[in-house]
């Protein structure tokens, strides 16, 4: 296969349709690559055989953790900790979750790049969290060489606060302070997304979008692409669960950094330490293959576009 955008995810590129035969993948594979291709999110059953014992021992390890009673089914399970990140590091089916070889292969394929899983948050209630896309927090360059994959780790009901999403936003501006009049580099935030919210507000209204909730079945996932708009319902019934795993992947050969405290233009980047999960071992940041290092407080003055320049000029 000869692809003349290699900058671009293969699901996220105007080639992928033209291109779609000569992936070799299978009749599931091509449905889950046109559904990200074409709604920006897709549900698949999770490949793995013993998933439900997994999840069950989960609920076992974690479920102390969360500083609430998530056994009495009166109690309200919204009042204690609402996520534990990282948990691959001490939990073998976290990690086996995450690092699951069928899933990054697929994602290997779809994108293009080879996939690996870098975070992992754990949930026994519903996030609640308003509308965004996950590109301010975590994005690379190329672009949407990322994307995440929840997991239900029950069945979900509508009052217990579901996933929501937008469908077809995937294909929305992308969010950067640039677009929105702001500086980022070297800034503090209370959260990475509160500055764009009124902007991807005004995208909702003229797009005339309508959500779309995910009353998933115990052991479906959901993968969605990076600019996906998505969020968390409200939940109606505080004594209810909604247990899931939400594992978040990036791609080989990128630079790693979060927009929100960032000034590409300026080449002013916020590049992250990248820990590939299972691996304990730091993914560097690439420019076409050449290492680009973190910038440390006297290089940020100059910013990375300096960094860049030289790496350039080798």
């Amino acid at each position: 296969m000869t692809n003349p955008l290699p900058g671009l995810p293969l699901i996220e590129s105007p080639l992928f349709l033209s291109l779609l035969g000569d992936l070799g993948l299978t009749t599931e594979e091509a449905r889950i690559g046109l559904q990200l291709f074409h709604r920006g999110y897709a549900v698949m059953d999770f490949p793995d055989p013993d998933i439900h014992q997994r999840i069950d021992r989960i609920k076992g390890s974690l479920g102390p953790r969360y500083g609430v009673d998530l056994e009495d089914p009166e109690s309200d399970k919204t009042c204690g900790e609402r996520r534990i990140q990282d948990a691959w590091k001490y939990d073998g089916d976290v990690l086996a979750i995450a690092d699951n070889a069928s899933v990054k292969a697929l994602l290997t394929r779809l994108y293009g790049r080879g996939a690996f899983p870098f975070q992992t948050l754990n949930f026994p209630v519903g996030t609640q969290q308003e509308a965004h896309s996950d590109m301010v927090h975590f994005s690379s360059q190329p672009e949407k060489f990322m994307c995440g994959v929840w997991l239900a780790m029950e069945d979900v009901t509508a009052e217990a606060g579901p996933l929501f999403y937008y469908p077809g936003s995937h294909r929305w501006p992308v969010m950067s302070n640039a677009l929105i009049g702001r500086r980022g580099f070297g800034s503090q935030l209370y959260s990475a997304q509160d500055p764009f919210a009124e902007a991807w507000a005004a995208l909702v209204a003229a797009e005339g979008a309508e959500r779309e909730v995910f009353l998933a079945r115990k052991g479906q996932a959901l993968i969605w692409c990076a600019n996906l708009l998505h969020g968390g319902s409200a939940q109606t019934d505080p004594r209810q669960t909604r247990w899931s795993q939400v594992t978040h992947y990036y791609f080989d050969d990128c630079l790693y950094y979060t927009p929100a405290y960032s000034d590409e233009v300026l080449g002013s980047f916020d590049l992250r330490r990248i820990v590939a999960v299972g691996e304990n071992r730091e993914r560097p940041n690439l420019y076409l293959g050449e290492p680009v290092a973190r910038p440390g407080h006297e290089a940020r003055r100059g910013g990375l576009g300096a960094s860049l320049r030289k790496l350039l000029q080798r």
